[in-house]
């Protein structure tokens, strides 16, 4: 398996890693055999390791009997190691055996802590509390930039928005959509998403009869489960002046969507950290999103008189709740100045990877040490 050969290939080098840095359930044996199978070993004995959750939803549960095939002793399965409802999971198993957790925003940190977000694990997060730190992911700022987007019609600025409009025209036309005098003027809201329950694709269709009534168009794209892709061809027959729906995926549409919106509609269930809304930041487009995950550590809800608003947020995981948000949204959209005071600051803000590389090195320095006190070091 691919971590058994990592480590191999680490010990046939024979220097050791300072740390281990494992990602979700298919690397979840690593800190695992870090504290069995190569706990004696000349080169990897003593190895620290951190685990990273980026959706507890999904955990590499399977038959008991995979142990032995997998080099692990018996013990592994029990209720302070691996063992899950009598089968073995992987997740659980990083869990309990790295030296820091880490997950992919503080909000979610939180969240997975409780019954309705910790997927039957929450006890163990709970009690590893201590060493669970939630650090936001970040974007490729160089690929995601308005200012030089190669998928755009021409570049824009906070100081300069002549080129997000380019891109509303373009995008428009690219879903056969009217792209010219009102309809141009009529506020567009994009959503790239997978089209699964997740992403709140429920709450959407809930409002099948209510969306094409709020007085701004649509374009969408992703794939997903049939019935969803299935309600947004149907929405884009019935309303091919205002709704567009492409399933599939495009990179450059991608580009085009998150330029060229002018709200972007994010009403996740849960939502771990969300990558989508820090581009629609960056490119002036205004999120709304439910108040959960990485969506709410950056997405700041907009309250009249109040700076600092970037977006629109609501708290009610029903179709009414994002009803009630998104024509609040369209309200806002018609002031034109408070519409400019939401895009400068969501435009200015840094989602980079060099703000989150700075907190990994911290937590690579804290697994050592971590290390190092328990006498693996």
């Amino acid at each position: 398996m691919l971590v058994r050969a990592a480590f191999e290939f680490a010990a046939r080098e024979g220097e050791r890693p300072t740390v281990v840095h494992a990602h979700d359930w298919q690397a979840g044996l690593a800190p695992v055999y870090l504290k069995s199978f190569y706990a004696g070993h000349p080169v990897l004995r003593g190895t620290p390791s951190v685990f990273t959750i980026h959706n507890m939803a999904y955990q590499g549960v399977f038959e008991p009997d995979w142990l032995p095939r997998l080099d692990l002793p018996w013990d592994m399965l029990g209720l302070d190691r691996m063992e899950f409802w009598g089968k073995i999971n992987f997740l659980k198993g990083g869990l309990n055996d790295s030296e820091v957790i880490t997950t992919v925003s503080q909000q979610y940190a939180r969240e997975i802590q409780t019954p309705e977000y910790g997927c039957g694990l929450e006890g163990v997060l709970q009690r590893r509390s201590g060493d669970l730190v939630g650090i936001l992911n970040g974007i490729d700022v160089e690929d995601w930039n308005p200012a030089h987007d190669r998928y755009l019609p021409m570049p824009f600025s906070i100081d300069d928005l002549t080129g997000k409009r380019a891109a509303k025209v373009a995008v428009l036309a690219r879903y056969g959509l009217p792209n010219e005098g009102a309809a141009v003027e009529r506020p567009l809201i994009g959503m790239i998403s997978r089209m699964v329950p997740q992403k709140g694709l429920d709450l959407i269709a809930g409002l099948e009869d209510q969306l094409p009534l709020l007085g701004a168009s649509f374009v969408v794209l992703g794939t997903g489960d049939a019935h969803y892709q299935d309600f947004w061809r149907r929405l884009a027959a019935r309303y091919p002046d205002r709704i567009g729906a492409l399933v599939g995926f495009d990179e450059s549409l991608a580009h085009l969507i998150e330029a060229g919106s002018d709200i972007f509609l994010m009403p996740s269930r849960f939502e771990p950290c969300g990558l989508n809304q820090m581009y629609s930041l960056r490119y002036g487009t205004i999120p709304l999103v439910r108040r959960v995950g990485g969506l709410a550590d950056t997405v700041v809800d907009y309250q009249p008189g109040v700076t600092g608003g970037n977006g629109f947020v609501f708290e009610d995981y029903s179709p009414a709740a994002l009803l009630g948000t998104l024509r609040r949204a369209l309200d806002i959209y018609r002031d034109a100045d408070a519409w400019r005071a939401l895009q400068a600051p969501g435009m200015a803000s840094d989602h980079s990877w060099d703000r989150s590389a700075r907190e990994y090195v911290r937590i690579y320095g804290r697994a050592v040490t971590k290390g190092e006190l328990n006498g693996s070091g």
